[in-house]
């Protein structure tokens, strides 16, 4: 089945067609006619599956069936991060080149008054983070009340970031009368409540088991010990000549730190994490996917956004404090039906975080040594305590730095 059979615009699929598009993806299949028809929608699928066309293309198709050529936001996409602000605003320029749709991207960490030009030029499609859309609406420099459709990408990782407050401040300035669609890679309860109060009957749309990993991404985990993961890491890519190979970390101070570890061993790198400006995180994906630094070593922050063609290679150097996250970080790998590897790295306190992710997919996974990077068993045994482990939501604050340190005591009564 073509696209032609989706009833889109003649010029719409000519841009598919130069752009080489042939067959829609089950996603894009699925989920076209329902945004088309008007309908709510809460539609999961694979990352790498083409879940961005699958809600621009629809409302492209919107903007050329519009008899009235004036400009206002009629579209409004919410992303989590800059990064995947920056590739859906991309992938609605591309989808609509020639067509005559003005998309504008919005997001912190840059200067705000290049947005507003654009703003002010006139904007049809506006993608952008909670944070930067709140500021602008509150400086009154948007209006937001012609607002059709509202776009929550990776809805997950937004209720997960703690935005639910800009999400609900949000839902305020925008008409209540329109079109709310959900897309994201995987579905949690919090999702699921959510959807509850700011969707219509929607058409739930799931084209793979949910939570499912992509199905040509081979997974790995080594056993591994703490302090010998980044030799491990260096080894790998050394040993295996790889030239390109996308690292997650917990913590921006293990980002920078194993960015050191790795120029030590001779092995190009770049770090991105939500410290650096965007400017720096720019450079560094650019360079990275250019091919000057062979490792991009990335925070969840880069999690969900990075497209990087022929990527093969995701190295999860800690696993993540929440299952789904490991779900979109070797979604990295394998897009679009390509195959992909993904290697963990897992130390004997990360082992109850491998069991959430097997509850989460579904899976069992085995874990391996690496020849001359086994694990010192001695000394996990002696470092077991009977001392109650802190939660995955303290771990997971404290990486984000959301955690306050514990503090010495000043025998000054803590003011309330």
């Amino acid at each position: 089945m073509s696209f032609s059979t989706l009833g889109l615009h003649a010029d719409l699929l000519s841009v598919l067609d130069t752009l080489g598009y042939q067959m829609p993806t089950p996603i894009q299949l699925t989920a076209i006619p329902e945004v088309l028809a008007g309908h709510d929608v809460m539609a999961g699928a694979q990352t790498g599956t083409g879940k961005t066309a699958a809600f621009a293309l629809p409302l492209i198709q919107r903007h050329l069936m519009r008899e009235t050529s004036e400009k206002a936001i009629r579209v409004l996409v919410l992303t989590p991060t800059r990064e995947l602000a920056q590739q859906v605003h991309q992938s609605f320029v591309k989808y609509s080149q020639g067509l005559g749709l003005n998309a504008v991207v919005a997001y912190g960490g840059a200067s705000i008054n290049p947005q507003i030009d654009a703003l002010n030029a006139g904007c049809d499609v506006l993608v952008a983070t909670p944070g930067r859309l709140l500021e602008l609406a509150m400086k009154q420099l948007i209006d937001l009340s012609t607002v059709e459709t509202l776009v929550l990408d990776e809805a997950d990782r937004m209720l997960d970031m703690g935005f639910i407050i800009d999400i609900e401040r949000i839902l305020k300035r925008l008409p209540e009368t329109r079109q709310t669609l959900f897309f994201s890679a995987t579905f949690n309860d919090e999702v699921f409540a959510l959807s509850k109060t700011i969707l219509n009957q929607p058409k739930l749309i799931e084209v793979a088991e949910r939570n499912a990993t992509a199905a040509k991404v081979e997974q790995r985990f080594y056993e591994v010990d703490n302090k010998r993961k980044a030799g491990l890491i260096a080894y790998l890519i050394g040993s295996k000549n790889w030239q390109q190979v996308l690292i997650f970390t917990r913590t921006k101070q293990a980002v920078d730190d194993l960015v050191k570890e790795l120029e030590k061993d001779g092995i190009s790198a770049a770090g991105v994490h939500g410290d650096k400006s965007q400017g720096a995180r720019d450079r560094g994906l650019e360079e990275f996917k250019m091919g000057q630094v062979r490792a991009l070593v990335a925070t969840d922050v880069a999690a969900r956004g990075l497209d990087i063609q022929q990527l093969q290679y995701v190295i999860n150097f800690e696993l993540p404090y929440n299952a789904e996250d490991y779900i979109h970080r070797i979604g990295r790998t394998g897009r679009a039906g390509q195959e992909g590897l993904a290697v963990s790295l897992v130390s004997a306190k990360e082992k109850y975080l491998l069991e959430d992710i097997e509850k989460l997919t579904g899976e069992h996974f085995v874990l391996q040594w690496m020849e001359g990077f086994e694990p010192n068993m001695m000394a996990q045994e002696e470092q077991a305590s009977p001392k109650r482990k802190p939660s995955k939501k303290a771990l997971r604050a404290k990486a984000l730095g959301q955690g306050g340190a514990s503090k010495p005591k000043s025998g000054k009564p803590r003011r309330r």
